[in-house]
């Protein structure tokens, strides 16, 4: 296979990126006390499986929060505070910019089992990840407490946008790209052990007002867990569209299934479409499957960018992000880029230089061959 050329710039065993340390979630209130570090702790249990990451100075762990205190933030989970809901919980809008999701608890760990966990995804600092503040674990109700970022997901940035805000331009939608790659990279790369994130979706990215994108709901999974069985399905855990080949048909799950979706994800930036629609006609409601002819055919490659690009894009950069699209997207996993390669050649693209529009008389495309 003549590969795309920016993956042939890292190699697989490549050294880890050192420079962005994992840092121990600080304590955003001096009103609640936090867990106490007792040896016999759930705290102290997550300290010491998380040996081997890197701790910002000075740095406290997760905030523990009250039944009462999330309550109360929420208006006693009020419908005006709701912000969404799905098959593991509600997400509920709090005080003080939090983000409060509500699990079912009827699918969650044990109270010592569940500590261990959050405590663990508290340690995670990387600017493309939504920072864990804390939990809930009040008898048998179990919350969790992020950041809030009000200018809300990359679904509400590609998807029906309201006639008064302007479409992400092409450089804007490679830079988001960028930064959604490198967040799974730290997942991938630097926590130990790795995190797939199993869950990567347009509704799940969030965006800073500066259009960064940070993933949300990172390592959910294993919470929702009970002992080595999953309590819910992989079409609960990855969106429909999304769900990576082999994960779909026999929940075989490994790093390379967050690299589909991935995939999935750049296609969305790229097309402007819904990974399923079902108000498409019947061979175009799959995105992946409309996808698949325009991989193979260089000079229709240009007919896949969003309209609302309105043709402002640079053609070769287009055709650089359908190739890593297209690598991401390959049936067999082992076949798949891994993520730090996806890396290397998105911010090429998101760093490049802005070229001229594309031409509507020229093509030209890079094929991947396996």
């Amino acid at each position: 296979m003549s590969c795309f050329p920016c993956f042939s710039s890292r190699k697989a065993g490549s050294k880890k990126d050192d420079h962005v340390p994992v840092a121990r979630a600080r304590d955003i209130s001096s009103s609640t006390p936090p867990v106490h570090n007792n040896k016999n702790s759930p705290v102290a249990d997550a300290n010491n499986k998380a040996e081997g990451y890197a701790a910002e100075e000075g740095s406290n762990t997760a905030k523990t929060f009250t039944f009462r205190e999330l309550a109360t933030a929420t208006k006693n989970f009020r419908q005006e505070c709701l912000l969404g809901e799905g098959g593991i919980g509600r997400v509920f809008k709090g005080h003080f910019h939090q983000v409060v999701r509500q699990l079912d608890r009827s699918k969650t760990q044990g109270n010592r089992e569940f500590q261990v966990e959050v405590l663990m995804l508290s340690l995670l600092r990387h600017p493309n990840l939504v920072t864990l503040f804390g939990y809930c674990a009040d008898g048998d109700q179990r919350l969790l407490v992020y950041e809030y970022l009000p200018s809300g997901s990359l679904k509400d940035h590609l998807f029906d946008i309201p006639e008064d805000k302007r479409p992400l331009d092409w450089s804007a939608r490679m830079k988001i790209a960028s930064g959604i790659a490198q967040g799974l990279e730290y997942l991938h790369e630097k926590a130990n052990p790795p995190i797939i994130y199993r869950d990567l979706k347009s509704s799940n990215v969030m965006l800073d007002e500066m259009n960064n994108p940070k993933l949300s709901e990172y390592g959910l999974a294993k919470i929702m867990q009970s002992g080595n069985k999953m309590n819910i399905s992989p079409r609960v855990m990855s969106a429909y569209g999304y769900c990576a080949p082999e994960y779909e048909r026999h929940g075989e799950l490994t790093l390379k299934s967050d690299v589909y979706s991935f995939g999935v994800v750049l296609l969305e930036l790229i097309t402007g479409r819904r990974a399923f629609d079902a108000a498409r006609p019947t061979e175009e409601q799959i995105l992946v499957s409309w996808a698949q002819p325009f991989f193979r055919d260089p000079k229709k490659v240009s007919d896949m960018a969003d309209p609302l690009l309105g043709n402002e894009f640079p053609l070769k950069s287009l055709n650089q992000a359908v190739g890593v699209a297209s690598m991401c997207l390959q049936e067999e996993p082992s076949v798949r880029p891994l993520i730090n390669d996806v890396v290397a050649a998105l911010s090429f693209l998101a760093m490049a230089p802005p070229e001229e529009p594309i031409p509507s008389s020229s093509y030209s495309y890079i094929i991947i061959r396996s």
